[in-house]
C-alpha cells in the first residue's frame, strides 16, 4: 500500500515562508509526476504545482513566482517552497503521486497550511 506522508504545514503570517515535504514510501511503479494541490472548505481541489520526472514544473497562475517545487528521486520525496505567503494561500495542501502506466492518482492525507493577515 502506498504511503504519502505530508508534513511542514502548520500557521504563518502574512508574506512569511513555509516548506512543505511529502516522502512516498511503498512505491512499486514508475511515477509520472508528483505534485501539490489544495483545497478549501466548499471549493474543489485545486492544482498548486507539478513537477515531473524530467524536472519539468507545473504551477497554478496565482503561485507563480513565490512558490517552488523540487523533487528528490533517490527519496521519492516532494517538496513545496512556499514564499510570500498571502492569506489566500490558505487551505488543506495534499501531496499527489501520479502512476505512469495506469495514471491512477495517489493522495497524502493533508497538511494545513494557515496564512494570516
Amino acid at each position: 500500500q502506498v504511503q504519502l506522508v505530508e508534513s511542514g504545514g502548520g500557521l504563518v503570517q502574512a508574506g512569511g515562508s513555509l516548506r512543505l515535504s511529502c516522502a512516498a514510501s511503498r512505491i512499486t511503479f514508475s511515477i509520472h509526476a508528483m505534485g501539490w494541490y489544495r483545497q478549501t472548505s466548499g471549493k474543489q481541489r485545486e492544482l498548486v504545482a507539478l513537477i515531473g520526472n524530467g524536472g519539468i514544473t507545473n504551477y497554478a497562475d496565482s503561485v507563480k513566482g513565490r512558490f517552488t517545487i523540487s523533487r528528490d528521486n533517490a527519496k521519492n520525496t516532494v517538496y513545496l517552497q512556499m514564499n510570500s505567503l498571502k492569506p489566500d494561500d490558505t487551505a488543506v495542501y495534499y501531496c499527489n503521486v501520479k502512476d505512469a502506466a495506469t495514471w491512477y492518482d495517489y493522495w497524502g492525507q493533508g497538511t494545513q497550511v494557515t496564512v494570516s493577515s
